[in-house]
């Protein structure tokens, strides 16, 4: 049992040493282990669904894995205040789906809002599909409850829809990925029900094309819903998986989704429609339509089952990577990820939230194969090269984790490093929070 809960998603990362495994279901639970654990000077992984692909909730030596997956009440929606009460293991789409009774949206979208639990979201402040127009998470959560390294209970940020008192600690705390402490309940902002979207489709030659268009169309002042990006070999994939009908001997496809205003439905098409022909679309089309809109939104979010068929086809290994950039850099970004294909001879893909920069590359390779592996983890940090010389970061939604530890001492320069450090010290001075993750690079 403890060795089935060692890891996520991530390759790479080690997951061995686990001694035990606690099943919380309450708060008490929480704080019973969390004063155990200092008390013994054992480290403690917080978990929660596991579908994190940054080896964030991996087991290391000697550790007490600590999953919050079965805390996964919604305890109360008030309507008067916009706001909902959850525990951290609550489903995101499970969430949407409960405060869609009362007329009002969650929005926080990423592409596992399936599985991902909303604990595993704010730890690591995710995107998603729709954070374009409508935020990431952090913007949703007005208080939190965490238990601290030594059991003590914290109440982080006030409920109301304004509140300065103190240091903003609720924000320090989002992100931290289990570090300085152990979500146990969230306060998240809600709004109005969002309407069924105008939905628009541009095909393009090349993906170049596609990512120029993204940049040209936001600097209109433009604010869609949704701006995703798909390249020609992820249509194929797309296809061969699931028979989606999409243009696969397109270079690359736009998803663009705006939110309707009375009236102005052609207007706001259009000028995504002259945009995106003006970068040499081969096709733009758009509709109305609830079903086109669900379907083409299905088969975005199907990209990654679809790269999990073709690797399996293909040797068994991807390595999916989250770099997130300044939209006008993400057509150079693309051209300097197709020469690493070129001279790598590895299959490497490119979706994105272009609407915001966020780019999720993926490196296959032969995963029997040591030499080709070698090769594959190689191009995985030449990519996070080429993203920091053009201005970006190293992840934009799925966290720090093992996998990208030493990466984030290169992205932060000395003073914020020492304050990373400070931090991490005053809250977690024994170490015990999921150690040998975030902070193991940077001293």
């Amino acid at each position: 049992m403890i060795e089935a809960h060692a890891k996520d998603e991530a390759l790479f990362c080690p997951a061995e040493g686990a001694i035990a495994l606690v099943r919380a279901r309450s708060v008490s639970d929480v704080q019973e282990t969390l004063r155990f654990a200092h008390a013994h000077r054992l480290p403690v992984v917080p978990q929660g669904a596991r579908t994190g692909i940054s080896g964030g909730a991996n087991a290391v030596p000697g550790s007490i894995l600590l999953n919050v997956s079965g805390m996964d009440r919604i305890l109360e929606v008030n309507q008067a205040e916009r706001t909902v009460r959850v525990e951290p293991g609550v489903i995101n789409q499970d969430l949407k789906n409960h405060v869609a009774q009362f007329g009002l949206a969650y929005p926080p979208d990423p592409g596992s809002v399936a599985i991902s639990s909303i604990g595993g979201n704010i730890a690591t402040n995710a995107g998603g599909l729709c954070c374009v127009k409508y935020g990431v998470t952090r913007d949703y959560v007005r208080s939190m409850t965490v238990v601290l390294a030594d059991g003590t209970l914290a109440h982080l940020g006030a409920e109301t829809a304004k509140g300065v008192a103190g240091l903003d600690l609720r924000g320090l705390f989002i992100g931290s990925e289990g570090t300085l402490g152990v979500l146990v309940e969230a306060v998240l902002r809600l709004v109005p029900a969002l309407g069924e979207p105008l939905t628009a489709v541009a095909v393009f030659p090349d993906e170049r094309s596609g990512l120029a268009t993204v940049a040209d169309y936001m600097a209109t002042g433009a604010n869609p819903r949704m701006l995703e990006f798909l390249d020609g070999k992820t249509l194929t994939m797309l296809n061969d998986f699931g028979g989606f009908g999409l243009d696969d001997g397109a270079g690359g496809m736009l998803l663009m989704q705006a939110d309707p205003v009375p009236g102005q439905a052609e207007t706001i098409m259009g000028a995504f429609t002259e945009v995106a022909e003006r970068n040499g679309a081969i096709d733009v089309a758009y509709s109305d339509d609830p079903a086109d809109s669900e379907a083409l939104v299905t088969a975005r979010r199907m990209a990654q089952p679809s790269y999990e068929h073709y690797a399996q086809r293909h040797g068994g290994g991807q390595l999916l990577d989250d770099v997130c950039l300044p939209r006008a850099a993400m057509a150079e970004f693309y051209d300097r990820v197709a020469q690493l294909r070129d001279e790598s001879g590895l299959m490497i893909t490119v979706i994105a939230h272009a609407g915001d920069g966020n780019t999720h590359p993926s490196v296959f390779f032969n995963a029997a194969d040591p030499q080709e592996t070698a090769k594959a983890e190689d191009v995985f940090e030449q990519i996070m090269e080429i993203g920091l010389s053009l201005g970006g970061t190293i992840t934009g939604e799925h966290g720090v984790g093992y996998l990208k530890r030493d990466w984030l001492a290169r992205e932060l320069d000395e003073g914020t490093s020492q304050l990373h450090r400070a931090i991490k010290a005053a809250v977690d001075p024994l170490g015990i929070l999921n150690p040998e993750k975030m902070f193991a690079s940077l001293g």
